[in-house]
């Protein structure tokens, strides 16, 4: 039986303070039509820009993860996504009065608890799961990190954390069905080590830390002296004990509950793929950084299966985009080395280009005289300078840039391109272009055939 879509029944708010900026914020769950995900509103700002929970857009995940779009932001919203996520609520849009959401205690409970106050509703259209068909990691070897996503009937996730510490130990939590976020995950607060607080309040960071609001680790004895002033920073005087161990002497709600914390965060982070995913998550030390990474990398996963159900169509009647001359005023590519004829379809992320391959090619000399076929280097070059069009596009004055190769990665050859062949070039952004990076995916097609893709990445330099 297929999965309804879900919203909230009624708008619901809360209020508390930002655990970074120390800020009193209020924040409004409202409902939100089908597919419409999950949407961040600043409603402080002028124009009350939205921000959508999605991958690309972090920008910032030192403490907790950060959003910026339409010169807005939002941060540490990991734990707002993860209850909405937790309790498969897939559309919903979000309203804040100030650049942080509320800390709410350092977990999730308080989200949910909202949550559920304000109702949840089925809507009409069908859930969109991405199904997860081959296994998607991401790793860091100087830090010991790995995040790998195996193909599963349904949504699961693993965690191991490791911090060398005596208190800490090794810890593992488990969550082997979304239903059981509630009872299982969501109450599991945030932690901090003791040796990091003064360093984070430094920074100018936790100004809405409380003892209230997240677990403090203390590796070893400390002087009662050192445990005043620092509680003195925070304007908790009269915290005695000095032991090793919890420095405030809370009752951990689950044994391993910095475990089950890492593994929220995770929930929340992976929200932003901005669909739920059907997929087994095994996650070793994880952080937000690697978090939003993976999150990105099924992103880009995603965009290359639609990409593969969405085969440009070439009708040779319409007038392009860009004729040979336009391109010729954009490239500085000429005779034998400009491959792109013309473009016939151009947006704010995509562009699909044509190469029309004829016997008069002058590589078909040697390549190979008696079975003349494209060379794939060629194909990538394609690809390559109608993705440069791409870049190009999105700066003013093009004519005054240039894009360069920076790397090609996962490039598949799918099939061999002969002469009398036209080949359909298109590429898309795979992720937001930051200070002149672009990173892109390409295919190229003959007809409806496949014959090449990969991901490419070029820089956008301004000439002297």
């Amino acid at each position: 039986m297929s999965e309804k879509q879900r919203t909230l029944a009624k708008e619901i708010s809360l209020t508390g303070y930002g655990l970074h900026t120390g800020n009193c914020v209020t924040i409004t769950f409202k409902p939100a039509p089908v597919n419409h995900g999950y949407k961040f509103c600043r409603v402080d700002l002028p124009g009350k820009p939205l921000i959508d929970a999605l991958a690309e857009h972090v920008t910032d995940t030192s403490r907790g993860t950060t959003l910026v779009q339409n010169n807005a932001s939002v941060a540490t919203i990991e734990h707002v996504l993860a209850a909405f996520h937790g309790l498969r609520v897939d559309n919903a849009l979000i309203e804040l009065n100030g650049p942080e959401a509320p800390i709410m205690g350092g977990s999730a409970w308080m989200f949910v608890e909202a949550i559920k106050e304000a109702g949840i509703i089925d809507q009409k259209e069908d859930r969109n799961y991405f199904v997860i068909k081959q296994k998607i990691t991401f790793s860091d070897e100087e830090h010991g990190v790995d995040l790998i996503v195996y193909p599963d009937d349904h949504f699961s996730v693993n965690v191991l954390i490791d911090y060398n510490s005596k208190i800490l130990g090794n810890q593992y939590s488990i969550l082997d069905s979304i239903d059981d976020f509630e009872e299982k995950i969501c109450k599991s607060r945030t932690f901090v080590f003791f040796h990091e607080l003064e360093s984070l309040y430094n920074k100018g960071l936790i100004k809405g830390g409380d003892l209230d609001n997240a677990i403090v680790i203390l590796e070893k004895e400390v002087k009662q002296s050192e445990i005043d002033r620092i509680a003195k920073l925070f304007n908790r005087p009269g915290i005695n004990t000095h032991k090793a161990g919890i420095l405030n002497n809370t009752e951990l709600r689950y044994p391993n509950e910095p475990a089950r914390h890492k593994l929220l965060d995770i929930m929340g982070d992976i929200a932003l793929v901005g669909h739920p995913i059907k997929g087994k998550i095994v996650a070793t030390r994880p952080g937000h950084y690697a978090n939003t990474r993976l999150a990105k990398i099924i992103r880009q996963e995603m965009k290359k299966a639609l990409s593969k159900r969405d085969i440009p169509v070439y009708d040779a009647t319409q007038p392009p985009v860009f004729t040979i001359e336009d391109i010729k005023k954009r490239l500085p590519h000429r005779f034998p080395f400009l491959m792109v004829d013309k473009i016939i379809a151009l947006d704010e992320s995509s562009i699909v280009g044509i190469k029309n391959v004829t016997f008069n090619e002058s590589f078909f000399q040697g390549h190979f005289p008696d079975e003349p076929i494209m060379p794939g280097v060629l194909l990538v070059e394609a690809l390559a300078q109608t993705g440069g069009l791409l870049v190009l596009s999105s700066v003013e004055e093009p004519e005054k840039y240039s894009t360069y190769f920076l790397k090609i990665d996962k490039l598949k050859f799918k099939h061999k391109v002969v002469p009398g062949d036209t080949v359909i070039l298109k590429m898309e952004f795979a992720d937001v272009m930051r200070r002149g990076i672009a990173t892109m995916f390409g295919q190229a097609f003959v007809g409806n055939i496949l014959v090449l893709e990969g991901e490419m990445t070029a820089q956008v330099v301004k000439n002297k």
